[in-house]
């Protein structure tokens, strides 16, 4: 993600599409945090850090009780699945990855949200559509809507499809400069699947230019790969962009494109895998060292629009076979402090359980990776900053957000069947899913948020652009009405505490 206005937040930090690029306290959080994990320190009770004990709160305007939060915090109900929408198109299901621009007004932001929509094609269930409007592909059912919100009272101004004719778009980044939102296809399905056109590709939503009834054109950034699209993030310096990929069961790899105009992406560029400098296929999934300083190169993929369907090898495969280096389920990607940050939701020596994968790796509790770009003819550094050693610790982190406060927060996706995670403020729910926040002082893990409405993941965290209100998704379902996608605004006293 991408730097925005400096001034925002009183030179403390920066806007980005994953939350705040921060100054050097985030880093140094997760500095903390991978000291307090290596030296193998207890969980802490939740109630002594972080804002205090969770309790069971309801919605301002629904009543519901939806999330645990600590004492004085507080949050509205955003474009809940089914909701009509500004433009007449019932919200969509499915709310993912997103991200937070300033409003057209003043005490205003505006968010784009995506939509993982799994349904088959062309149904009508919580699809992403508007009949007459510009699409990729007819029949597809994902894509993205557009909020404006008012930051003080809460109140949706305006909302509407800002994006359609795509599938499956799980997460994404900011734009160059804060232009627009990347959105991505977490698929490589095609004709074979029933789709009109071939997918997995990421497509541009411009910040300016959709309106109520006037989504923008949905056009794929081919050179930019196809394949199982997760996150991007934008290096300001180079315009470079970072991709993740989440392959569920086999290993995926982290790309960057090379733009010919970082303005323009539709121009085209070059599209390629990192690999560990002298190393082929170095695992990072296992067996890492946090704090390890692994020397990077990148090799190129030679067709990064590959006919799959014809058999063609795909964009992995093309890496792989030049020794790309193998990660798992990469996800939540972030530019700050210089660096990209992301996560591998499944990666770590500590298991969840889980039957292996195709290749016969057994997913862990997910790892917090670093990658430090080089400068003055010095080479790229990857660094794992942080691994989970259990599951009350962090289960399966997805989006990573830096707060304007020097805080960190990370969304869990905990998918694990095998592993049972119930908690005492959501009773009857087995696999419970929470908002983990780390501690600037201490680097101590905390329960910020749990979701006590259902098993969905938390997704799309990020703030306002001036601060005051941290907004986040609850997922839903992918495939049914139920239970609802929700976009929650939380406020509260933030600088009481480490976010």
């Amino acid at each position: 993600m991408t730097e925005l206005d400096r001034r925002s937040f009183l030179g403390r930090g920066l806007a980005t599409a994953g939350g705040v690029l921060a100054s050097g306290v985030a880093m140094e959080t997760l500095g903390a945090h991978a000291s307090w994990a290596d030296a193998g320190r207890p969980w802490t009770d939740p109630n002594q850090v972080g804002y205090g004990p969770l309790r069971r709160t309801p919605a301002r305007n629904t009543g519901e009780e939806l999330l645990a939060l600590p004492a004085g915090f507080s949050y509205v109900v955003l474009g809940r699945t089914g909701t009509p929408m500004t433009d007449g198109v019932a919200t969509p299901i499915a709310h993912d990855g997103m991200a937070a621009f300033p409003g057209t007004r003043r005490h205003t932001a505006r968010l784009i949200r995506n939509h993982e929509v799994r349904t088959p094609p062309g149904s009508p269930i919580g699809r992403v559509h508007v009949p007459g409007s510009e699409r990729y592909d007819e029949l597809g059912v994902g894509g993205t809507t557009t909020l404006e919100v008012d930051l003080r009272s809460g109140e949706v101004l305006r909302h509407f499809v800002s994006l359609n004719g795509t599938i499956i778009n799980c997460a994404g980044g900011m734009m160059l400069h804060g232009r627009g939102w990347l959105t991505c296809e977490e698929t490589t399905a095609g004709r074979g699947q029933g789709w009109e056109r071939k997918h997995g590709y990421i497509f541009e939503v411009p910040l300016d230019g959709p309106e109520p009834g006037r989504p923008a054109a949905s056009m794929p950034l081919t050179a930019m790969g196809r394949f199982s699209h997760e996150a991007v993030a934008v290096d300001p310096r180079t315009g470079y962009v970072y991709e993740t990929e989440d392959d569920s069961g086999k290993p995926d790899g982290l790309y960057r494109f090379r733009p010919r105009n970082p303005r323009h992406l539709a121009s085209g560029g070059v599209l390629e895998m990192l690999k560990i400098k002298n190393v082929d296929t170095y695992d990072c999934r296992e067996g890492q060292t946090m704090g390890t300083r692994l020397p990077v190169e990148w090799v190129r993929i030679d067709d990064p629009d590959p006919d799959l369907e014809n058999g063609a090898p795909t964009c992995t495969q093309q890496g792989l076979a030049k020794g790309g280096a193998k990660f798992n389920r990469l996800e939540g990607c972030w530019y700050g402090d210089g660096s990209v940050f992301f996560n591998s939701t499944s990666g770590g020596d500590a298991k969840n359980g889980d039957a292996p994968g195709a290749d016969g790796y057994r997913e862990g509790y997910g790892q917090v990776w670093r990658l430090i770009p080089g400068t003055r003819g010095r080479g790229d550094t990857l660094v794992l900053v942080y691994e989970s050693p259990g599951r009350r610790e962090l289960d399966s982190p997805d989006n990573l957000v830096f707060t304007p406060r020097g805080g960190i927060v990370l969304c869990e996706d905990d998918a694990s069947s095998a592993d049972a995670d119930p908690h005492p403020l959501a009773p009857g729910l087995t696999n419970v899913n929470r908002l983990i926040g780390l501690d600037p002082r201490r680097g101590e893990p905390f329960e910020f948020a749990v979701n006590i409405a259902d098993d969905s993941e938390f997704a799309g965290a990020c703030f306002a652009p001036d601060g005051s209100t941290m907004f986040v998704n609850q997922l839903g379902s992918t495939a049914e009405l139920d239970p609802p996608g929700r976009t929650y605004a939380i406020r509260g006293p933030w600088r009481r505490g480490p976010l």
